[in-house]
């Protein structure tokens, strides 16, 4: 029954004996399937506990369907097996080991801005120039350190800059320690610490372990890969499942030699390959293979489906990325009028600023969309506001909480009066809190300060006293009005302020709804829950009610598919990325991303470039992208509109300056003398009688005699 649904390959990989095994899946080829099924198989047929499998996953999304699956086909709860991203695993580890970690048990989890305001912190702390130790650069150095697995003492460094930002690594770390607080890199760095140096604890669960699955294996890190290994030991079965074509993430630390890596590091892993792919025509599949060949080094498959070849490849060659966009609007006018729903579609693209002129272009027609990977719920500013009351209520040494709230809303509590706590708390190496109520008592600041510190601190003291008892949605609501969140952002006006308070209220729905799940069942609810907030995943998903065309990045786009897809701006130096052009390396890193932007489309696939975009602040004629070259030119279609004042069509294989023969050009910017600056559109007719279409800054869109126009 487990094998019934599945095909050979798929079958081979669920059934194989306990060992180590490399699973090779392409994109669209049912590798989730495989997971899911591969634990049906181990608890039913191999005879082993669900508390003995671990599978991990990259997203909290990814790890809930896999849950949900494994449900299904098993017919128990999955919830006792440890299914979830190398985040959420290694906070639940850290939560039952926070003494052996030498963590408090109530420690929380910074976020990126929480981090970064801690980092600058500790940069002025060492009376170091932010201009020229820049905290972000210094943020980046701290993880860096981290995800090799380097504590202070292990890093060398080569420069007077790499010295000075090992001070602060050494002293945020410090800062962390009495603060009580720990960031992402943290939740896997500490936990491979402390598999490390505890020998008994490794033993334990490395005995408790015996079949281990990892999703996604090719964007792992030094980190991570060292986290599996440890949990892993030498005699459990380790299943990875990943497809280097697909490693994208180089720029943020995956490595790609991770999974090159694996066979030799888990001796006798059997490799299978798994082809089939179930999203896409025949004619997507034999183009992204074409392309994929030209990198070197891989691990080698070909993608290959039953199904009909379908259409050709649309490539569009555009005059700039104005009529390149009102291309890509039109054919998505087209579609919508055959069996496609807005949501069928995807425009993707390598950069974000691309988005806008795609964004100009699908409002003009009023056609509903939808910017992916937007700020998640979690990340905006009034909800970040109201978790940092939480997380002082849960641990009132949270120096970062306590930055963002002492003076929000606002209370009269100025920047020098924060800066003498900053620097009290350096003296006596307190935190902050411990540091307020330290000079509160001797009565340090001027009467006015001293009157709204005692008021924080009471509110705080207050808020803890009376909600000891309260359930968690309670304790959310009160502490939402106590704080005075709900009255500050009621007065603020407009849609904007109502959208903070729904923002605010739904808060108090998740605490309602939350369920205590994969942490120690004595955690109280309170730090069970901000734990939550802090791990939940950054992507965050349409509503699929919504029907609206998604645009995203390259990136963003990875794992998922879409009927149609438009792959925008094809073109030398923007994708590939000018950054990546004389980088072997990251010029296959560029094509794997292309690879992966390609694989995403189901039925109908566009390519577009534009001859001339503005970009770095200046228009600029640029090649048709390499990657274009590449495909196999029986399997496109090339379409160039054509007009009076249009360049004749130039070959995808040749570069290209057009000169406009006329007047006036798609995308030139002109003058009115009553409706200002505008852009052009269209052209219809020639002479003094064509007929232009403009969007104005001021008035919008008109269509109006040349004659009355003067170019910029």
């Amino acid at each position: 029954m487990i094998l019934d649904s599945l095909n050979s390959a798929q079958q081979e990989a669920v059934s194989a004996p306990l060992g180590h095994q490399l699973i090779l899946a392409g994109a669209g080829s049912g590798k989730t399937r495989v997971l899911t099924h591969r634990i049906a198989w181990l608890v039913q047929r191999e005879q082993i506990s669900p508390l003995q499998i671990m599978a991990v996953t990259f997203t909290n999304k990814a790890a809930n369907e896999m849950r949900t699956r494994i449900e299904h086909l098993l017919r128990v709860p999955a919830k006792t097996m440890w299914i979830g991203t190398f985040h959420g695993l290694s906070h639940r580890f850290l939560r039952a080991h926070w003494q052996e970690a030498n963590l408090p048990q109530t420690f929380q989890i910074l976020d990126s801005d929480d981090q970064l305001r801690m980092v600058r912190r500790v940069i002025h702390s060492l009376n170091l120039d932010e201009d020229r130790y820049p905290p972000k650069e210094a943020r980046w150095f701290i993880n860096a350190q981290k995800e090799e697995g380097r504590d202070p003492h292990q890093v060398i460094p080569h420069d007077m800059a790499s010295q000075t930002y090992l001070n602060v690594y050494q002293a945020y770390q410090a800062a962390c320690q009495r603060a009580g607080v720990i960031d992402f890199t943290d939740l896997l760095f500490k936990t491979c610490k402390l598999l490390q140096s505890n020998a008994n604890l490794r033993q334990h669960y490395q005995e408790r372990f015996r079949c281990i699955l990892v999703d996604e294996f090719q964007d792992t890190n030094t980190i991570q890969y060292m986290w599996l290994k440890l949990f892993a030991g030498e005699a459990n079965a380790v299943m990875i499942v990943g497809d280097d074509d697909q490693s994208i993430y180089g720029w943020r630390g995956a490595r790609i030699e991770n999974i090159h890596r694996f066979s030799n590091d888990f001796p006798g892993a059997k490799t299978i390959r798994l082809e089939q792919n179930y999203r896409s025509t025949g004619t997507i599949l034999k183009a992204a293979n074409a392309l994929i060949a030209k990198n070197t080094g891989r691990l080698g498959k070909n993608l290959w489906t039953d199904d009909k070849d379908g259409e050709p490849i649309t490539v569009y060659s555009g005059f700039n990325e104005t009529d390149e966009a009102f291309f890509i609007v039109n054919r998505i006018r087209e579609l919508r009028q055959t069996d496609y729903r807005l949501r069928d579609i995807a425009i993707l693209y390598r950069s974000n600023a691309q988005s806008r002129v795609l964004e100009e272009a699908l409002m003009q027609f009023g056609i509903p969309y939808r910017v992916y990977g937007g700020l998640r719920y979690f990340d905006r500013a009034e909800i970040k506001d109201a978790l940092a009351y939480l997380r002082m209520l849960a641990n009132p040494s949270d120096d970062s909480a306590f930055e963002r709230i002492i003076n929000t809303p606002t209370r009269g509590i100025g920047d020098r009066t924060v800066t003498a706590i900053r620097e009290h708390a350096r003296e006596a190496n307190a935190t902050l809190w411990q540091a307020l109520l330290q000079l509160s008592g001797k009565q340090f600041f001027a009467a006015r300060a001293h009157q709204s510190l005692e008021a924080f601190v009471n509110l705080i003291q207050s808020m803890s006293d009376k909600t000891q008892t309260m359930t968690l949605d309670k304790q959310v609501e009160y502490v939402l009005r106590a704080s005075g969140l709900i009255e500050h952002y009621r007065k603020e006006k407009g849609e904007k302020g109502l959208t903070r308070l729904e923002n605010l209220e739904e808060l108090i729905n998740a605490a309602h709804q939350f369920i205590q799940e994969g942490t120690p069942d004595d955690m109280p609810p309170l730090a069970a829950f901000l734990a939550y907030a802090a791990l939940e995943s950054s992507d965050e998903q349409a509503n699929e009610h919504d029907d609206c065309v998604q645009l995203m990045t390259l990136h963003s786009a990875k794992g998922l598919e879409f009927p149609v897809v438009f792959l925008a701006g094809c073109e030398e130096e923007l994708f590939p990325h000018y950054l990546c052009m004389h980088d072997p390396k990251a010029l296959e890193e560029e094509r794997r991303l292309c690879y992966v932007g390609m694989t995403r489309a189901e039925k109908k696939l566009f390519m577009t470039y534009a001859e001339l975009r503005r970009m770095h602040g200046k228009e600029a004629y640029h090649k048709p992208s390499r990657f274009l070259h590449e495909l196999p030119p029986e399997l496109i279609t090339e379409v160039r509109f054509r007009t009076k004042v249009s360049p004749r069509p130039m070959p995808i294989a040749n570069s290209y300056k057009p000169e406009a023969e006329g007047k006036f050009r798609i995308g030139q910017e002109v003058q009115h003398r009553i409706f200002g600056d505008g852009t052009v559109l269209s052209l219809e007719g020639d002479g003094e009688d064509m007929k232009v279409k403009v969007r104005f800054a001021k008035v919008g869109t008109k269509t109006l005699i040349g004659s009355y126009l003067n170019p910029k």
